[in-house]
């Protein structure tokens, strides 16, 4: 095996974490001017660009859901694959090991944390071999969790909510993808990008789907039908509403990629891959013989990118609200949908795991005025302490189960996460007087640097990111988007997006 392999390999998931490539941060420079500064989703871009900026500069991770890594590998005919999956596998360690990745690799049966990213499925290597007996292709794409669980298969005919029947015909199509990107809302951290398949089966059709995502976001696709079908969507998709995170606004996708494949008589499938805005993927051609870096794919190290955000920081409108916690019922109930905060003093994260332990077990603090954050960090060990090296929000909606009951028994009056909640916790939130904050989904590098210290953690046998931390801030921002006289921006803006949904089908029909 070339002696360079695992050090090129393990350049490319550093950089494929904290680097987002150029296709993409044109897509999101697009998106900016599109969108006026001053509405909640022009602030939201604002704060995506200066964390753009903050991961490269730093080399810190992007989002810190660094995902599913998922590498699609070229090799000429006779070498190695065992060899190289062995040492993919431990370059993901090793840049688990070094915080730019994680630790996402779960035991599905018992909950465990293997810590290091790896286990049965994890990372996914696919190898393909080509007629090129003196370069390596690897390309890498990091697609985290919250994006995961927006992606959509459809198996045509089908009716679907606004749009009516979807035929298996491209039309059909069409209203498959319309409905995916509506029904993603803010969940999938918007303006996403789409990799589509039409065909397939239900496994292979995923698959291709997310094959397309490794194109470049401004490429034309060779099949003019397919190039068709995506103008069709980038020119009539936005119009929905949606918005940055799902706040309403004029972009809600940047990119639509579509590929098929032939099918069976029985099945018309639909697959949709959605992408968040942190859209992490980057690739290498190395040299067969020494396994050396020759070029890079979608982008040039030694031209880095110019920055995104206009400044360092977030311009203050001076009207932002503070909260310093623990919050009083008060101040709470004084807070309505839109009103910007900034939080200092502490405040807890809880997952998954967190919500279904505290249904039957006491918290291990006080939370009785407390703030709740959704969110998994990326930590690191400092002599007997912790550091917060990335700590943007996870979705809500996976504790929409728990939440209003945990919020009623212990008296939390704020919880933060990205792509809001559902009735029952809105109805949870009037009753016992707290909102909910979104922050924007991604922003783990500004986030992260408005958490000035760990004071402890609680729960860490449940893993590093579904424990519960202690976290210390100052002036970390967030916006209202459901308080507690029952209203919810996110409930608005679905309405919204769905009347503008139907719109669609009948100007098509």
């Amino acid at each position: 095996m070339p002696a360079a392999f695992f050090d090129s390999v393990l350049s490319l998931i550093v950089k494929t974490s904290t680097d987002l490539p150029p296709d993409v941060r044109a897509a999101m420079k697009v998106a900016m001017a599109k969108e006026d500064p001053a509405t909640q989703s022009g602030q939201a871009l604002q704060i995506i660009a200066v964390n753009i900026d903050q991961a490269a500069e730093g080399e810190g991770a992007i989002c810190q859901d660094t995902g599913m890594p998922t590498f699609e590998v070229k090799t000429p005919v006779g070498a190695n694959q065992i060899v190289m999956a062995k040492q993919i596998r431990e370059a993901i360690a090793e840049a688990t090991k070094r915080g730019k990745l994680r630790s996402n690799s779960v035991d599905s049966l018992t909950g465990a944390n293997s810590g290091d990213n790896l286990g049965p499925g994890t990372p996914i290597i696919h190898f393909h071999q080509w007629e090129s007996d003196n370069e390596i292709e690897v390309k890498l794409i990091l697609k985290g969790g919250g994006c995961e669980n927006t992606n959509a298969q459809y198996a045509l005919p089908v009716e679907l909510p606004h749009l009516g029947r979807a035929d298996r015909s491209l039309e059909g199509v069409r209203k498959c993808i319309l409905h995916a990107v509506w029904q993603a809302q803010g969940k999938g951290c918007a303006p996403g990008a789409l990799g589509v398949c039409v065909g397939g089966d239900r496994t292979s059709g995923y698959a291709h789907a997310k094959e397309q995502l490794f194109r470049t976001l401004d490429d034309v696709n060779p099949d003019p039908r397919l190039a068709e079908l995506e103008a069709q969507i980038m020119g009539t998709v936005n119009g929905l509403g949606i918005g940055t995170m799902g706040f309403g606004g004029r972009v809600s996708l940047i990119g639509c990629k579509v590929g098929v494949l032939n099918r069976l008589p029985a099945s018309f499938f639909v697959s949709v891959a959605y992408d968040c805005w942190a859209f992490r993927r980057l690739g290498v051609v190395l040299d067969a013989t020494t396994g050396a870096i020759k070029r890079w794919l979608y982008c040039d190290p030694s031209n880095p990118a110019a920055a995104m955000a206009a400044q360092a920081g977030v311009q203050r409108t001076g009207r932002e609200v503070r909260l310093q916690a623990p919050i009083s019922e008060a101040q709470i109930r004084s807070l309505k949908v839109g009103d910007v905060v900034l939080i200092s003093g502490r405040m807890y994260t809880g997952r998954d795991a967190v919500h279904h332990h505290l249904m039957q077990h006491e918290p291990p603090v006080d939370l009785r005025g407390g703030i709740v954050y959704h969110c998994g960090p990326v930590v690191a060990k400092q002599g007997e302490g912790w550091t917060v090296t990335a700590a943007g929000p996870t979705t809500s909606i996976r504790e929409e189960p728990y939440q209003a009951d945990i919020i009623g028994k212990y008296g939390i009056r704020a919880v933060m996460g990205k792509g809001g909640m559902g009735a029952k916790t809105l109805a949870g939130l009037k009753e016992h007087g707290a909102v909910y904050l979104n922050a924007v989904g991604g922003a783990a590098q500004f986030y992260a640097k408005a958490i000035t210290r760990v004071d402890g953690v609680s729960l860490m046998e449940f893993g590093s990111p579904e424990a519960m931390w202690h976290l210390h801030v100052e002036d970390f921002p967030a916006i209202v988007t459901m308080d507690s006289h029952g209203n919810s921006l996110h409930k608005d803006v679905e309405t919204a997006s769905g009347q503008e949904l139907a719109g669609l089908a009948t100007a098509k029909s």
